[in-house]
């Protein structure tokens, strides 16, 4: 306790003499941390990202608290910064102008008496409901979960409940309310993650929060003061949904529904285990909300009974995502980030000076399929601005196996490429990364049961977990074109494939020996034609 308290102070006198005068415009405040001081050795240089988020040292999981204002995206993240494994978990933090380039900045809350602080979110409070504000400072409201370690090793149920704290300058230094918790634990053990957001329809805050495999809903005039609305899943409904593990970090919004003046909500649950692929996913369920209470759709709830799956992401490595709070895009969808691992081996991967990175920033849509409804996600159109074309070909023929492109062309290791073939239902086709030392990672479709895949098993570094590569992660494909179009992002240890304009997405990660520099496709058949392969080198500072 007494070395936090020491770090925040510390924290505290490094930023005031950051800042130069206290009148000082909030905006310059952050301009004046923007900042970045990483080191090097061969672990950064081999494992780094080149453009996901990753922390300079120690342990990420959740993003928490994201939120933007005044021209800047706030992304918060549950963190260990002492040692690579998970352990007390703090607050950390960075920004961003366009969700793409990120600048870690201090830690923004540190564990206390009360415990560790776990995940939850942050809402731009403009009209000041909680009064905390005063004057022209419109107060930053971030809820989140105080896990206490003591009831935890004596196994008792009142291990976790809720609190706040309250920011002044934009997100950067925080104070803690002095009333915690603002929600006291009712008697279930797995009681965290608090998302709220602000209802105009019904003029109040809502709070979502995972407990055990259910969600409760929540509501408040101030974010002080909190009331039980509902609650979502657990046992009286077990038929819907997956509850093969506990639920965790949910979402609640609204989107409005592609081509349509419709609008439908979203609810976002991640489970651990029980995802498609092993370990913990997101999966995800379409419906209404009328102030009280979230019901599905029922047309959704009968194809969701009859087994068509309802997961945001079917890789193994996006988890704990959810929404930037006060924006959306310019046609209402919700901008999303998740965190790039996995439980089942997030504490073992190879790479010492920190462990983890987030996904890219992408944006969560919702397309009508039939009569019933489907999530489709994509990376957020900033990132286009650090886009270089280096490779563009139409109608390629592919016959066997056909090299594509080599590292002579683009870097693969902070690559944009898209890609359009026609009639591929008929085909199997396997896109391969390979290098010179033998690694390789395998990732298409498969047209007899009309899958896309993922198959890590030669990519490098892999003996550190047997569940990481021991079988290939399948995701099902849903468009009924007959043309494929795809979006692939390449990092130094990632890949995130974007199939059908988002409606199935896969991302993994991956620790090759060196860098990948060859891109290949090969296919059985004759009648396999790329009409677009387009190689674009993102261009980072």
């Amino acid at each position: 306790m007494k070395k936090n308290k020491i770090k925040l102070a510390l924290t505290i006198v490094g930023l005031c003499l950051v800042f130069s005068c206290k009148d000082q415009e909030q905006k310059g405040n952050i301009e004046s941390l923007d900042k970045d001081e990483s080191t090097f050795n061969s672990e950064e240089d081999l494992y780094r990202p080149n453009f996901h988020f990753t922390p300079k040292v120690g342990w990420m999981n959740d993003p928490n608290g994201m939120f933007y204002y005044n021209g800047y995206y706030h992304l918060y993240y549950q963190h260990y910064p002492d040692g690579n494994k998970w352990g007390p978990m703090h607050w950390g933090h960075a920004f961003s102008t366009d969700m793409v380039e990120w600048k870690e900045q201090p830690i923004a809350l540190f564990p206390d008496e009360m415990g560790y602080i776990f995940s939850g979110s942050a809402v731009v409070d403009l009209e000041n409901t909680s009064g905390f504000g005063s004057g022209s400072q419109v107060p930053i409201i971030a809820m989140f979960t105080y896990h206490d370690p003591k009831k935890a090793e004596a196994n008792r149920m009142d291990v976790e409940s809720q609190a706040i704290a309250y920011s002044l300058d934009e997100g950067l230094t925080w104070t803690k309310y002095s009333e915690n918790p603002v929600i006291e634990n009712p008697g279930i053990r797995d009681f965290r993650d608090p998302k709220v957001f602000w209802s105009q329809d019904y003029e109040k805050w809502v709070m979502i929060l995972a407990a055990h495999d259910m969600v409760m809903l929540y509501s408040s005039k101030d974010l002080k003061n909190w009331e039980l609305l509902s609650e979502f899943g657990g046992d009286w409904n077990r038929e819907i949904g997956t509850h093969g593990g506990v639920w965790e970090c949910p979402d609640l919004f609204p989107v409005p529904v592609e081509g349509s003046e419709e609008t439908k909500w979203v609810l976002l649950v991640s489970i651990n285990p029980g995802g498609p692929n092993g370990g913990s996913a997101t999966q995800y369920f379409i419906g209404d909300f009328d102030g009280t209470k979230f019901t599905m759709d029922k047309e959704f709830e009968t194809v969701l009974k009859k087994g068509q799956d309802h997961w945001l992401d079917y890789g193994k490595d996006n988890y704990a995502g959810v929404s930037f709070s006060n924006v959306t895009s310019k046609d209402g969808g919700k901008f999303y980030m998740g965190w790039m691992s996995n439980w089942e081996y997030a504490n073992e991967v190879p790479t010492e000076t920190w462990r983890s990175a987030m996904t890219v920033a992408r944006e969560i849509k919702v397309i009508k399929d039939g009569k019933s409804y489907r999530l489709a996600s994509l990376p957020v159109d900033e990132i286009d601005y650090y886009k270089e074309v280096k490779y563009k070909k139409e109608n390629i023929q592919i016959n066997g196996k056909t090299v594509l492109i080599n590292g002579e062309k683009a870097n693969l290791s902070r690559a944009a490429i898209n890609f359009i073939i026609s009639d591929f239902k008929k085909n199997s086709f396997t896109f391969k990364l390979f290098n010179k030392l033998g690694d390789e990672l395998s990732f298409g479709y498969n047209g007899t049961d009309n899958t896309y895949f993922i198959d890590r098993s030669k990519s490098g570094k892999t003996a550190f977990s047997e569940t990481f590569s021991n079988k290939k992660s399948i995701g099902k494909q849903t468009s009924k074109g007959d043309k494929l179009t795809g979006t692939i992002l390449l990092d130094k240890t990632s890949i995130e494939l974007f199939f059908d304009e988002g409606s199935t997405v896969m991302t993994e990660i991956f620790f090759p020996n060196s860098p990948f520099e060859t891109l290949s496709v090969e296919t059985d058949s004759k009648e396999l034609n790329l009409d677009l392969l387009e190689v674009n080198e993102l261009k980072l500072k």
